[in-house]
């Protein structure tokens, strides 16, 4: 089962009953735009475009998302955030005294843009914020599962689309890593910012039930051709 909706995720989740939801995975906007430098030149081929999207400039404040984040998560859920290193500190400062536990998951991106010209490190990890109350479930099998770190490749094609092209699209066996692991089947999986649908098609594959919220149409669009599901 999936309920897709196009809209403001703050404004729907006002909608959602109390401890309704097991597992909230999303991916919400780095507003790492106005650190880009725009197109790099690379000998030889296209340059690399380094800008991100006209939505990742609209600020993003964690304090938005607390409240309804705690009502809607039920007493054993979990809670995973993609962020970088310029939001982690909000999402700490604010998440951190409402929950038992605050921690991160490294996503070590085998394959980053390179950086031909050696002038700093490549962008090859991704951090997740982790959160969650006394009593939460865990499906670890074993000590590898428990790891905070995942390596696999940027999201490539067939999977990653072409048409809309998602600039931050991320990889379903990541997601379902973390949805097998932070869940159970049919259970409730959250996105807010479902983008295209990755983490409702991860969802799907694992079993669980999918709730995600979309504000641009031709995400949302592809999202629902991907996942199909209740409007």
């Amino acid at each position: 089962m999936a309920r897709l909706i196009k809209g403001d995720c703050l404004e729907y989740m006002k909608s959602i009953p109390d401890n309704s939801i097991d597992l909230i995975l999303t991916d919400p906007p780095y507003n790492i735009s106005q650190y880009s430098t725009g197109n790099i030149p690379l000998p030889g081929r296209a340059a690399l475009n380094n800008d991100i999207a006209k939505w990742d400039d609209i600020p993003l404040e964690p304090k938005d998302f607390l409240e309804d984040f705690k009502r809607i998560l039920k007493p054993d859920g979990n809670i995973f955030v993609f962020t970088s290193y310029n939001l982690i500190g909000k999402w700490h400062e604010v998440f951190d005294p409402n929950f038992d536990t605050f921690q991160f998951f490294i996503w070590h991106k085998t394959n980053p843009a390179p950086k031909i010209y050696k002038t700093g490190f490549l962008n090859s990890c991704e951090m997740i914020i982790c959160l969650w109350n006394k009593g939460h479930k865990w499906n670890f099998s074993n000590q590898n599962d428990m790891h905070n770190f995942y390596e696999s490749p940027i999201c490539m094609p067939p999977e990653r689309l072409r048409n809309p092209k998602h600039p931050a699209q991320k990889p379903i066996g990541l997601l379902s890593h973390i949805i097998r692991i932070a869940s159970d089947p049919g259970d409730i999986v959250f996105d807010p910012f479902m983008g295209v649908g990755s983490t409702g098609v991860a969802a799907k594959i694992c079993d669980r039930k999918f709730v995600g919220c979309e504000i641009d149409k031709k995400y949302f669009d592809a999202a629902k051709k991907r996942i199909g599901g209740q409007l």
